[in-house]
C-alpha cells in the first residue's frame, strides 16, 4: 500500500501524518498556536508562520520515529500548497519541497479544501463519490457536488464571511475569548436561542449562496445595548447560524441529485450544527456522513489521505509547484456577488 508523509500549514496548526492508502493512520501529531495568538483575539500571520518554521522539523522526525521509519520508505510526500495564510503555507510546502528533494521521492501539492472535501473517507471506508459536500470552516462555507477525485461544481459559496469567521468574530465581540468557536459554543449551551431576535440572511432567498456579515453585525449590536446575556445571545447568533446552513443546504439538496450529504470542515466539529445537518438529511431520506471531530478541524491526516489518493491516480506535483492564497475546487464556478476571496 501507498505510504505518504503529510504536512499541513495553512492557519495556525501545524501538523504532520503518516497515512496509507488503505485508509491505516500510522502516527499524527498537531501543535496548535493557542497562546502564542490568544494575546491578540485572532491569528496573527506573522506569528504563524514563524511558529511553523519553528515545530514543523521536529514534528516530522516525531511522526517518523513513532512509526520506526525513515523517510525512504515514504512513498510520497504531500503538503498544504493553499488556500491559507500566505506565509504558513510557504513554509509547510518549501519543508515537503526540501524532503522530497533530499530523498528524492514525490511531492504531491495538496488544496487544503480538498483534504477536508475527502477526509469523510478516511472514517466511513465505504463512502463512494459523488456526494453533496457542505464545506464550513473558518476560511469558506460552501455546497459543492463531488463528483471524483479533482472533480468538483460548486453550487454555493459565501458572499462575505464564513460561518467559522462569524463564530471567531462573536466569540471575540462578546468577550469569550480564543479559539472562538469552540467557546462561543459551550457559552450557548446555558443559553436560550429565541432569547434574542437576529436575521437569517438569505433564509429561503432564490439564489443558493450563504451570508453572515448582517448576522454577525446584529450579534455586535445585540451585545451593546446591554439588555441580553452573554449566553443567550451566543445561543441565539448559533440557532440562527444554523437556520441558515440547513436552508442553504435543503436547497442544494433538491438540484445535487445525489443520496449522501457530507460534511467537513472545523465548523463540522460543533455538535448543534452535526445534529441539525443529521436531521437534515433524514428528512430527505439521504445518508449523513460527518468526520470525527479531530478530523473536522485542521489536520495532516486528511492532507496525506488526499496525497495517498493522488499518488495512486498518478497525479503527482514537480518542486515548482506553487504557494496559493487562494485555490477554488471549482476555478469554472461562475462568480458569487460579492464572494471575493471567498469564491
Amino acid at each position: 500500500m501507498t505510504l505518504v508523509l503529510g504536512i499541513e500549514s495553512s492557519c495556525d496548526e501545524s501538523a504532520a501524518a503518516l497515512v496509507t492508502s488503505g485508509r491505516r493512520m500510522l502516527v499524527h501529531k498537531l501543535a496548535g498556536q493557542d497562546r502564542e495568538h490568544r494575546p491578540y483575539g485572532g491569528v496573527v500571520p506573522e506569528i504563524a508562520a514563524r511558529a511553523h518554521a519553528e515545530i514543523l522539523p521536529g514534528l516530522i522526525e516525531d511522526v517518523l520515529a513513532e512509526a520506526g521509519i525513515g523517510l525512504a520508505e515514504v512513498d510520497a510526500i504531500a503538503a498544504t500548497a493553499g488556500p491559507g495564510l500566505i506565509g504558513g503555507v510557504l513554509v509547510g510546502l518549501t519543508v515537503a519541497k526540501g524532503l522530497a528533494l533530499a530523498a528524492d521521492k514525490p511531492l504531491i501539492a495538496i488544496n487544503h479544501l480538498e483534504g477536508h472535501a475527502l477526509s469523510p473517507m478516511l472514517a466511513v471506508p465505504d463512502l463512494d463519490f459523488p456526494w453533496l459536500l457542505l464545506l464550513v470552516s473558518g476560511g469558506h462555507c460552501q455546497l459543492l457536488l463531488v463528483k471524483g477525485l479533482g472533480d468538483y461544481a460548486r453550487l454555493a459559496t459565501t458572499i462575505d464571511d464564513a460561518a467559522g469567521e462569524a463564530f471567531d468574530k462573536c466569540a471575540k465581540a462578546l468577550g469569550l475569548g480564543f479559539p472562538g468557536g469552540p467557546a462561543l459554543e459551550a457559552a450557548a449551551a446555558s443559553g436560550d436561542p429565541a432569547a434574542v431576535p437576529l436575521p437569517r440572511p438569505l433564509l429561503g432567498a432564490d439564489e443558493p449562496h450563504f451570508s453572515f456579515a448582517g448576522l454577525k453585525s446584529a450579534v455586535v449590536r445585540a451585545q451593546e445595548t446591554g439588555r441580553y446575556s452573554v449566553p443567550d445571545i451566543a445561543a441565539s447568533f448559533q440557532a440562527a447560524l444554523i437556520d441558515c446552513l440547513v436552508d442553504r443546504s435543503a436547497r442544494a439538496i433538491q438540484e445535487a441529485g445525489v443520496d449522501t450529504f457530507v460534511v467537513a470542515g472545523g465548523v463540522a466539529a460543533n455538535r448543534s450544527v452535526r445534529d441539525a445537518l443529521a436531521a437534515l438529511a433524514a428528512r430527505h431520506g439521504m445518508r449523513f456522513v460527518a468526520p470525527p471531530i479531530w478530523l473536522c478541524t485542521d489536520n495532516a491526516a486528511m492532507i496525506a489521505w488526499a496525497g495517498a489518493l493522488r499518488f495512486d491516480a498518478g497525479m503527482v506535483d514537480g518542486l515548482d509547484a506553487p504557494a496559493r492564497a487562494r485555490w477554488p475546487l471549482d476555478p469554472d464556478a461562475a462568480p458569487a456577488r460579492g464572494a471575493g476571496v471567498k469564491a
